[in-house]
């Protein structure tokens, strides 16, 4: 089990996982089906909050000093996914409304490789971030170091497999060119070349990369997060779940950056198996649980760590080496050409694409 999900607070911990899920479901279907909800959620809102974080980071030492954004979120990444996921969704909309000379133009269908790729980067800059300080503590075998949110981490050899496993993710993405727009009111960006495997490969890497280095989030931004794009690109939106990703990537962002206690101090978190047991947390002065104030002492459990390291990266070897077979087999490159032509995802996107692109 990776989670502990049981006791008073499982029934909280699973509608809390619902509630997500549903919501990040509608959230999308809100911002991809309209100009407006775009607009909107990707410039209107992300201006709102821009002022908000400033106002309260100017406040940080006076009126804003318990914000709990402050408090819990203030961190580089946090931030930095953030606005890389929202800078994405904005050039996705220029790309399947094709807007000005950009929306139009050949090279820029490579951009949704580049934000990706971008994205994946920081998340792999956090795990080596997290290798390295817990290794200097505990070497091979790991250790806890305080992050700059509050939280403990517990850091070693399965961080380096799993940054390792996203740098390898990064060139499972093929086909950078080959970006359309759906027939239907050009709702969405379909990416074809994108198929059921690199979508696997990435959802692997990235849940890893959440129960590692964002502990108190993951079984919200690393199940429900992750499956919400998933489904909707296995039952109503083929082709389009890197768009799907981006969109609910950027939303999710924004509520946990301005309500994280909903996920950090509430009934609604919950913990991996890391965490050994709720006995080994320092309670808050109402007496419950404070999941931030883990002991240095406490004793770890890395096995579901190290287990879905090494499942990321041999996943990720699998599908870069049959990427590899196809572009030799068919003598393409593979990322100026597509090479999934033929297969069951590529067929059912393209028949909702465009044919003027």
């Amino acid at each position: 089990m990776l989670f502990h999900l049981y006791g008073d607070t499982s029934i909280w911990q699973l509608c809390g996982w619902c509630l997500v899920f549903v919501g990040l479901i509608v959230a999308n279907e809100i911002a991809r089906r309209t100009k407006a909800g775009g607009i909107f959620c990707f410039v209107v809102l992300p201006i709102a909050l821009t002022i908000y974080f400033t106002v309260i980071n100017i406040g940080a030492k006076t009126f804003a000093a318990d914000n709990p954004t402050i408090v819990q979120m203030n961190g580089w990444f946090h931030y930095a996914k953030l606005y890389a996921a929202t800078i994405g969704c904005v050039g996705f909309m220029i790309l399947k409304y094709h807007w000005g000379s950009l929306g139009k133009s050949t090279w820029f269908k490579c951009y949704p490789f580049i934000i990706v790729g971008i994205n994946i980067l920081i998340a792999v800059a956090s795990d080596f971030e997290s290798a390295f300080k817990g290794m200097q503590i505990g070497g091979m075998t790991g250790g806890w170091w305080y992050s700059s949110e509050g939280v403990w981490l517990y850091g070693g050899w399965w961080n380096i497999l799993n940054g390792i496993a996203g740098l390898i993710n990064i060139m499972c993405m093929t086909g950078w060119f080959g970006i359309y727009s759906s027939k239907h009111k050009q709702q969405d960006m379909l990416w074809p070349d994108m198929t059921w495997q690199f979508i696997l490969a990435y959802d692997v890497w990235n849940f890893e990369y959440t129960y590692l280095n964002l502990p108190l989030h993951t079984w919200y931004c690393g199940v429900a997060l992750l499956l919400a794009p998933t489904i909707a690109n296995a039952f109503w939106n083929k082709g389009g779940w890197i768009q799907n990703r981006a969109n609910t990537l950027a939303l999710w962002c924004m509520f946990a950056q301005v309500f994280p206690s909903f996920q950090n101090h509430s009934r609604f978190t919950t913990l991996p198996v890391v965490y050994a047991d709720a006995a080994k947390f320092v309670t808050d002065a109402t007496g419950r649980m404070d999941p931030t104030l883990v002991l240095t002492s406490a004793d770890a459990n890395p096995t579901a760590q190290g287990v879905v390291a090494i499942l990321a990266i041999a996943i990720n070897v699998l599908v870069i080496m049959n990427i590899i077979k196809r572009s030799k087999e068919q003598k393409k490159n593979p990322y100026t050409n597509e090479i999934f032509v033929g297969t069951r995802d590529y067929k059912l996107a393209m028949e909702r694409a465009a044919k003027a692109n």
